[in-house]
């Protein structure tokens, strides 16, 4: 099976490693109790990651990560491909090898493809709604703490893309800004440009009116923040025919986005739609690991 994470930037580092340790203390504790008592030393088993129900694959390249942590003599093989639209029943990797750390890691080897492909899932309804309009769907900062690289990984998985990773990569001045601005807007966007040059500068709006506030300014980005439908195309409306500095900001909707109404905003003209549920209420993926029986392949 070709391996496709490079192509949605699996992410890798210090922080992967110690996540998964975490993980696994957490699980293990002091020892795998019961497989000590019901696992021989030595006995060699093989299984399947399975997945109980349609879904996209995320975040295989994590079992290799994990389970050599167990043991080293633990062979994982990928079975699917990263970003790949499966059917229930499908076998995603096989694992093989002493049973013993297998078992250990099972639980703690499924929590993180069940959280990323059920991330990758909802995901892709989304873009599948969209489809054809040219609007992006993209993820928010509402991810679980610790696992926001691999949140996003998951996202792209599923055919969307990232909004900022943190506050250090874009401006957004939201509405909580505008209420306790000291200068106005003209003024912080101005600064913003002087002090970060290289970020990319977004303005939130709660109204029209503020929408025509901000776009003389030239900023790379609105987000229209709980707007419908019917607003939001009159926001690109009055975009396309606004001044010359605004004509080439986009605009991002945000609020009152679900699987119900994506594709009326979609289909209104913005840019993008940005889902906190992506990341903050994707159901997780069943899948379950299946074991050969002793003498045999299930």
């Amino acid at each position: 099976m070709t391996d496709r994470s490079a192509d949605f930037g699996f992410p890798r580092g210090d922080w992967l490693e110690a996540l998964l340790a975490a993980s696994l203390a957490e699980d293990v504790g002091t020892g795998d109790a019961t497989t000590a008592v019901a696992v021989a030393p030595g006995l060699a088993a093989e299984g399947w990651i399975v997945a109980r129900r349609d879904g996209v694959v995320a975040g295989l390249p994590l079992l290799p990560l994990l389970f050599r942590r167990l043991s080293a003599a633990v062979d994982v093989e990928p079975l699917a491909a990263e970003g790949e639209r499966v059917a229930a029943g499908r076998r995603l990797a096989r694992i093989a090898g002493p049973a013993g750390p297998i078992l250990t890691g099972e639980r703690t080897a499924l929590n993180f493809l069940q959280r990323l492909g059920g991330v990758a899932t909802l995901t892709a309804q989304y873009v599948d709604r969209v489809a054809g309009t040219g609007c992006a769907v993209l993820d928010t900062r509402k991810t679980l703490p610790g696992f926001r690289l691999l949140d996003k990984y998951a996202v792209r998985c599923g055919g969307g893309a990232n909004h900022r990773f943190g506050l250090y990569d874009r401006i957004l001045l939201k509405d909580n800004h505008w209420a306790a601005r000291a200068a106005p807007l003209a003024a912080l966007v101005a600064r913003a440009r002087a002090e970060f040059p290289r970020l990319a500068v977004e303005v939130e709006v709660d109204t029209l009116d503020q929408l025509a506030e901000t776009l003389p300014l030239g900023v790379e980005w609105i987000l229209l923040d709980n707007f419908d439908p019917a607003r939001a195309g009159e926001a690109v409306r009055r975009r396309d025919e606004g001044p010359a500095a605004g004509r080439a900001t986009r605009l991002e909707a945000s609020g009152n986005v679900d699987l119900a109404t994506v594709a009326a905003f979609a289909q209104a003209g913005v840019d993008a739609v940005s889902v906190g549920r992506l990341t903050h209420s994707a159901p997780a993926w069943d899948l379950g690991l299946d074991f050969a029986p002793r003498g045999g392949t299930p």
